[in-house]
């Protein structure tokens, strides 16, 4: 079964993809997408594949043999930005021109032909409602739908393209609605087969409010679940658009026509030209949902989420089942916040008064290291500056939008430094450290909320956050060598200068519990105490592999962020509390080794993987792509 008949007519000039098959046309036809006809497998195979493909730049994949499923798969649809740009290639402009006028709605004035597609972008944002649609010609079940399984120890089937639709009970209408990509698990052992879906839901999610407003009305709360349909749907689910903004409006703009929705009475609005709709509403109970493979690259353990109880599963005749891979960065994902962030970094001003830029960082899972440049203008005639209004940008960004997440905000001052950047990785760290004061720019919230998938802290949605502030002129010269007198203690060894100023050295395996300090880490503290000319080695990060870690800057940020919680992994030498501020006056000590109560890392299936090694050798059908 395949979407893309021979003799399919070209879309029109003027490109708009009212659904997935006029987008696979359009991508076959121009060089971005190729057919696979050889079997492959939901179960391992196609992720292993997807995850080749994503790194090798190939074009989207069409799978239209899948093992035990008559639907067709496609995968690395949105892998490059190259082709997610030329997706949307008639409407960003008009996007772009949107956020613009956002930001200076005089530059009309100025520059009338930057806006020649705004009003067409605008018209189309709100959506259209209609009677019928292509979704609603076929009905199947949860268990004939495709059951991808990403890594060995996934708890079942996922859908990883979801758009998940849900409409405030208060106010209903699409003003008022919500759609995000949450986990949705198809099949395992606690879920009735083909009455109930797993529906994960972080926290900081719209769908919670709408929840939280179903259950004090009493009524259960009404979800759908499309898959497939206009990409502009599927890019709209994953923007992080400000509370209040529909996404579905924004899919609106972006696709360049009013999105059709079905309206049925007593049902949710669905999706006219979707591949897939799963409807049902939220039981009154939990069911444990997981393990996953996350995009931390570490599995999210089984706990009690919320149950969707389905009452029907539509999809179209041609459907076909999008589908990524989910883990350690970077993956498909990667590009939806890479094209995020250059749709919306100009607006990263007008929404924290007092920063000039943000950079959630990929390579450590987005939400734990959350990098930001931003002024110090508080006491401009300062002898010596210090962070102040940096300390309120840093907080501002702890209480507003997906930012609110973040783990680790480290942020400095541009003034003093016009080419600071915090998409300059390397460079923004010899600035902090250059410039930080340990003993007073560290700020610590703790016992707060955290991302879902973070497992570094406390409990299940808790941890801790810290603000690291630093302005002012150099303080320090970095090292770029080790020090000569650097000695460790009994079980600590391996130093390696990973950049300047920075030290990443072995410890010895954790076995503290959860939410305690490890006396193996005081240890260390109170030995390099003892130790003479570490001005300029500020940083030291304690890991399990010291050759790993210090491999590249995508392994040491990956394995310093994602396995440290600030409160519980932050150590220093000469560390002081004094009035509830904690600081230290020599090194600052990172805790990052795998704790005895962190999910696994993420590792693949040695069978499956020589599988696809013969997909990819010559004479394969998948030689030359992977």
């Amino acid at each position: 079964m395949c979407c893309i008949p021979d003799d399919a007519p070209h879309p029109e000039n003027n490109v708009t993809y009212r659904n997935l098959s006029s987008c696979l046309i359009d991508l076959e036809r121009n060089g971005h997408l190729i057919r696979i006809d050889t079997e492959v497998d939901a179960r391992l195979e196609l992720a292993a594949i997807q995850r080749r493909a994503f790194r090798a730049k190939a074009p989207a994949m069409l799978f239209t043999r899948v093992k035990g499923c008559r639907f067709p798969m496609v995968a690395n649809l949105y892998g490059t930005r190259d082709r997610i740009r030329f997706i949307f290639r008639d409407t960003l402009r008009a996007v772009e021109g949107i956020f613009r006028l956002k930001i200076d709605p005089f530059d009309l004035f100025r520059h009338p032909q930057r806006y020649l597609g705004v009003p067409r972008s605008l018209w189309g944002m709100m959506p259209r409602t209609v009677r019928r649609g292509p979704v609603l010609e076929c009905r199947t079940t949860v268990r004939e739908l495709p059951q991808l399984v990403s890594w060995p120890m996934d708890g079942g089937g996922y859908v990883t393209l979801p758009q998940v639709y849900t409409e405030s009970p208060d106010r209903p209408g699409f003003m008022h609605s919500n759609m995000g990509m949450y986990r949705v698990q198809l099949t395992g052992d606690h879920y009735e087969p083909d009455r109930e879906v797993g529906l994960h839901y972080q926290i900081h999610r719209g769908i919670g409010y709408h929840h939280a407003e179903a259950l004090r009305r009493g009524e259960p709360l009404r979800v759908n679940i499309f898959v497939g349909g206009p990409p502009a749907m599927t890019v709209a689910a994953v923007m992080p658009l400000p509370e209040g903004i529909a996404e579905v409006l924004f899919a609106g703009a972006l696709g360049g026509f009013r999105i059709p929705m079905i309206r049925r009475a007593g049902g949710l609005p669905i999706l006219a030209e979707a591949d897939f709709c799963i409807s049902g509403t939220i039981a009154p109970h939990q069911k444990p949902e997981g393990p996953f493979g996350d995009h931390l690259g570490y599995y999210s353990l089984a706990h009690d989420f919320p149950v969707l109880r389905v009452d029907a599963v539509h999809h179209r005749r041609d459907a076909v089942w999008p589908f990524t891979t989910v883990g350690r960065p970077p993956q498909e994902d990667t590009v939806f916040g890479e094209f995020i962030h250059e749709l919306t970094a100009a607006l990263v001003p007008q929404v924290f008064a007092g920063v000039h830029e943000v950079h959630a960082v990929d390579a450590a899972g987005v939400h734990p290291l959350l990098l930001a440049v931003g002024s110090e203008r508080y006491v401009p005639y300062a002898g010596e500056r210090q962070p102040q209004e940096l300390i309120t940008c840093g907080m501002a960004l702890l209480g507003n939008t997906q930012t609110s997440l973040s783990k680790y905000v480290i942020i400095g001052a541009r003034e003093d430094d016009r080419d600071l950047s915090a998409h300059d990785i390397p460079a923004f760290f010899t600035h902090m450290l250059e410039r930080t004061d340990f003993s007073r720019d560290l700020h610590f919230i703790t016992r707060t909320t955290i991302d879902t998938l973070d497992y570094t802290g406390i409990s299940l949605n808790q941890g801790s956050k810290v603000v690291w502030a630093a302005a002012g002129s150099r303080r320090r010269d970095l090292a770029d060598t080790l020090p000569e007198t650097l000695t460790l203690p009994d079980g600590f060894g391996s130093p390696r200068l990973f950049h300047k100023g920075i030290v990443v050295l072995r410890g010895p395996r954790h076995t503290a519990r959860r939410d305690e300090h490890d006396p193996a880490m005081e240890r260390l503290a109170q030995s390099l105490d003892n130790v003479r000319g570490l001005s300029g080695v500020p940083l030291f990060v304690v890991v399990d592999d010291a050759d790993f870690t210090a491999a590249d800057w995508d392994n040491f940020l990956w394995v310093t962020f994602t396995r440290s919680d600030p409160a519980t992994d932050l150590y220093g030498v000469g560390a002081s509390t004094h009035c509830k501020h904690w600081g230290c006056r020599g090194p600052l000590i990172v805790d990052a080794r795998l704790k005895s109560f962190h999910a696994p890392a993420l590792e693949t299936d040695p069978e499956v993987e020589r599988r696809v090694d013969t997909l990819a050798a010559p004479g394969g059908p998948l030689h030359g792509y992977l």
